[in-house]
């Protein structure tokens, strides 16, 4: 592990919190200043993390930071005490194994099941990576590659390396590669392919929950949406993603009337609460196939993964009730 620049004061070497100054190495450049205070301030919670960056606790070449900024090698970076949980507090995390798609030693593909976060924050204490982390002790690092909403089911790509970590990232924003979704959404999908170029924009409702919304002051968005399936009052459509913006595909499904079906947050309470009485308690929305270059070698790469069961059998439903 990289050693880092510390200057300690006092109250430090009496053991009580205190103000670390740390000089970020080469082998962190690149990371965000809100992941690598979770990776070094282990045990703290989240929220007293996001909390101190907020009040400008967090400092970077005395300047004030957001949760996003990318450290850069020598960057120096100012800890602030931050409390631990009491004893009994800190939940413990379970360690998981997930189903392995492809693993190498650059990256590990899973198949991730809806109902899981893919870390903690915003009332959940923990989630994949950290189950992952906890059930391989001995790696050195994991870091997720992108992020699937909660409730949404699929492929997702966990870094083993920090190089290949960095270069994914660099795929994805210049959007290389394929990411492909299939979803159910409300009503008939008429046109064959589909292209949604439509700005969203992050905002948060009164109760400060985060929410995405169709506005042009929003950043630029854009989802290809291909027509798989029709069942009459729904459709099974595939939506690839050209940019990655939260929520992305929920909000361009719903802003065309056609909200995904059990989406909690941009669909219909009356449709969710009819598919929950057919058992069908999620959001229909899997990340099916993944078409990437390698970060380390560039050889394009497909990774696939096939609808749950839950969904199989939802569509074999609306076939037999058309």
């Amino acid at each position: 592990m990289p050693v880092f620049s510390m200057r300690k004061t006092s109250a430090q070497s009496a053991g009580r919190p205190a103000v670390r100054m740390l000089t970020i190495p080469p082998e962190f450049a690149g990371q965000r200043v809100d992941n690598f205070l979770i990776r070094e301030c282990k045990g703290v919670p989240k929220s007293h993390i996001y909390k101190a960056i907020r009040g400008g606790e967090v400092r970077v070449n005395k300047g004030r930071v957001q949760a996003d900024y990318r450290l850069a090698a020598g960057d120096v970076l100012r800890v602030p005490p931050l409390r631990l949980p009491a004893p009994g507090e800190r939940p413990r995390v379970p360690p998981s194994v997930f189903p392995v798609v492809h693993e190498d030693e650059a990256i590990v593909v899973i198949d991730k099941p809806a109902g899981v976060a893919v870390h903690g924050g915003s009332g959940v204490s923990f989630g994949v990576i950290e189950q992952m982390r906890a059930a391989r002790p001995e790696a050195r690092f994991l870091e997720l590659a992108h992020r699937l909403d909660r409730e949404t089911s699929g492929l997702l790509i966990i870094a083993k390396q920090r190089k290949a970590l960095l270069a994914l990232h660099d795929m994805m924003r210049e959007s290389q590669g394929r990411k492909l979704y299939q979803a159910l959404v409300v009503g008939d999908w008429v046109n064959d392919r589909q292209h949604l170029r439509k700005p969203l924009l992050k905002w948060l409702t009164a109760d400060g929950e985060r929410r995405v919304k169709v506005d042009p002051e929003g950043k630029p968005a854009h989802t290809i949406v291909t027509r798989l399936k029709r069942f009459g009052r729904y459709t099974l459509v595939e939506a690839e993603l050209r940019t990655g913006r939260t929520h992305q595909i929920r909000v361009h499904l719903a802003s065309c009337g056609h909200a995904i079906v059990g989406d909690d947050k941009y669909g219909s309470d009356a449709v969710r609460e009819q598919f929950a009485r057919l058992g069908f308690k999620r959001m229909f929305l899997h990340a099916a196939r993944l078409e990437i270059p390698h970060p380390l070698t560039g050889e394009l790469r497909i990774f696939e993964s096939p609808l749950p069961q839950a969904c199989v059998d939802i569509l074999q439903y609306l076939e037999q009730d058309k």
